[in-house]
């Protein structure tokens, strides 16, 4: 920290003159030197605590604040509470006296020469403090060093009481803790799998995770990468060795596995945040400060709380949980909707509320933390487990697939998830249906893509015997047989049929060097075959060259 002695020559000589005068000293006539060491005995040899029971309450809060912060708060933090300081010059000093009418509390402690300025430097960014020298300092008997964001004031409350503050009533209708992140992730999971190395999520067939939420899918990626559920190898996503023991745990083990990820996953919520767009800068965000806020907030019970007054309450009494130096200027954060930049702490509704509301009403309900209601939330009884450090009760009954005579495997939600991602290994998936089974469909391609990892049809079958609990249908178990043996035999394709009144004009447009490339297979003497990429394109050529061709409404539509 600093002497008081050197904490004295920062100020101008007429402060040093008003402080003083305070405390009866004369320092007319006397250099800042001489005047220095003169007030620093006066200052030193003080009865502190004596001299408090004279000030006005809010500034022995002041001092409270600082010695409960260590002897030093940051101005930011400080300023919210307890004023700012008027910055002046010596002649202004002169004119104004503004010793005589402080305007905050602050003012009346810096001009009694109890509150002073400083800098100092934090994660390598200069950080501006209010502090009490040293001499000063030992003299509190309330001088504990504390973290400067826990500073405690006369109306402050620990945070984890931060709840009484927020009571809710039992709501009528709520949504119960979800588990279908678990469903989810395996969905991420088996398609990494079965995508190409040359492709990258996110495919077709995860449509329905970016319905849920646009960023659903970016944390449950991010989770599995930092639980080692992903690796990524000469830029090829893939499962891991982990993957493959997750996938056959509990529903509730694996939940609760996703909760102590994210307590200590570097996914910000903040970027993820709807309606705010955070640019680029050299700002740092602590991703784990707003999620303890809340963890430590809440009520470890299955009491409900008001989400607005816990996220008042919070605002109160520890707004600055991720601002550890109460510095709301720096953070480079538009509101997407204006485009208007969120900055100063005027806008801790439209940063911290809305994140806190976010995690809370999303994200937590998402990993199956929260039951939600109407502007109220509660723990569900599988965190609560989690955060009182009891093993979840793995109790789970797992249904078998289904396996369809038409090549159809459904897996129901409660299957196991190792045997859903087998299925995701030799089987396309189909588009997911809420509240319906999973389904996939066995089609050469998938096989090859079986086959290329190890798996042959014999293989399969055996997996299907084993994970229905019944014998193949007929049809499904020869149409494996008969790809083995035969590979494709058949194939569909969605094409365009160019059709002909006369003979002759099909052989024209096979000759003519402008149309040949655009006419395939003949289908007989009167059509051909076209791709579907290259009618409109035929169409503009044969225009050129004096031929119209008509096109179905269907397809024209369709285009």
């Amino acid at each position: 920290m600093v002497l008081l002695a050197r904490a004295l020559y920062d100020h101008h000589l007429i402060v040093l003159r008003v402080i003083g005068e305070w405390w009866e000293v004369d320092l007319t006539g006397m250099d800042k030197d001489a005047a220095v060491t003169v007030l620093a005995d006066t200052l030193q040899a003080l009865d502190l605590t004596h001299e408090m029971l004279f000030l006005p309450e809010e500034e022995v809060a002041a001092l409270h604040a600082l010695a409960a912060g260590g002897g030093r708060v940051p101005v930011a933090m400080f300023s919210r509470r307890y004023g700012d300081i008027r910055p002046m010059g010596p002649g202004k000093l002169e004119r104004e006296e503004p010793w005589l009418a402080p305007e905050s509390p602050a003012e009346g402690l810096w001009y009694r020469g109890f509150l002073y300025r400083g800098f100092d430097s934090a994660d390598d960014e200069p950080v501006e403090y209010f502090y009490l020298p040293d001499e000063l300092l030992a003299q509190l008997p309330s001088a504990q060093v504390m973290d400067s964001a826990e500073i405690v004031t006369e109306d402050a409350m620990p945070v984890a009481t931060l709840t009484a503050a927020a009571p809710a009533a039992v709501p009528e209708l709520f949504a119960a803790a979800p588990g279908d992140a678990i469903d989810d992730l395996t969905a991420l999971l088996s398609e990494v799998q079965r995508l190409a190395p040359e492709r990258d999520l996110p495919s077709s067939s995860l449509a329905y995770l970016l319905d849920k939420h646009p960023s659903r899918q970016n944390l449950l990626l991010r989770l599995a990468y930092e639980m080692n559920l992903l690796r990524r190898s000469d830029g090829i996503l893939r499962p891991a060795r982990a993957a493959m023991t997750w996938l056959q745990q509990a529903r509730a083990v694996q939940l609760v596995a996703l909760m102590e990820a994210w307590s200590q996953s570097n996914w910000s919520e903040l970027h993820h945040t709807p309606g705010l767009v955070c640019e680029a800068g050299s700002w740092e965000y602590d991703p784990i400060a707003a999620r303890t806020t809340l963890l430590d907030a809440m009520p470890h019970t299955d009491e409900w709380v008001a989400i607005d007054a816990l996220i008042d309450a919070i605002k109160t009494h520890t707004p600055d949980f991720q601002r550890p130096n109460g510095d709301y200027r720096s953070w480079y954060i538009r509101d997407q909707a204006t485009d208007v930049y969120l900055s100063g702490f005027e806008s801790w509704d439209d940063v911290e509320g809305r994140q806190l509301h976010f995690i809370l009403t999303q994200v937590m309900f998402w990993l199956g933390m929260v039951d939600v209601a109407d502007n109220a939330v509660r723990f569900s009884a599988l965190a609560l487990d989690w955060l009182h450090g009891r093993s979840p009760v793995a109790d789970e009954v797992r249904v078998p697939l289904v396996v369809n005579a038409d090549g159809v495997l459904v897996v129901p939600h409660n299957a196991g998830r190792r045997d859903r991602f087998q299925t995701s290994r030799i089987a396309d998936p189909l588009p997911v249906l809420r509240g319906k089974p999973f389904h996939y469909r066995l089609s050469p391609a998938s096989l090859e893509r079986a086959r290329a990892q190890g798996i042959e049809p014999q293989r399969v079958l055996a997996f299907l015997e084993e994970v229905s609990n019944r014998p193949i249908p007929a049809a499904t178990k020869r149409a494996l047989e008969r790809w083995a043996e035969n590979g494709v035999e058949a194939r569909l394709e969605s094409v365009v049929i160019l059709r002909v009144r006369d003979a002759a004009v099909l052989d024209t447009l096979r000759r003519n060097p402008k149309t040949r490339p655009f006419i395939g297979e003949a289908l007989g003497d009167l059509a051909a075959v076209v791709r579907r990429a290259d009618w409109q394109a035929l169409r503009d050529v044969t225009a050129q060259l004096g031929l119209l061709l008509a096109v179905d409404e269907d397809e024209s539509s369709a285009s």
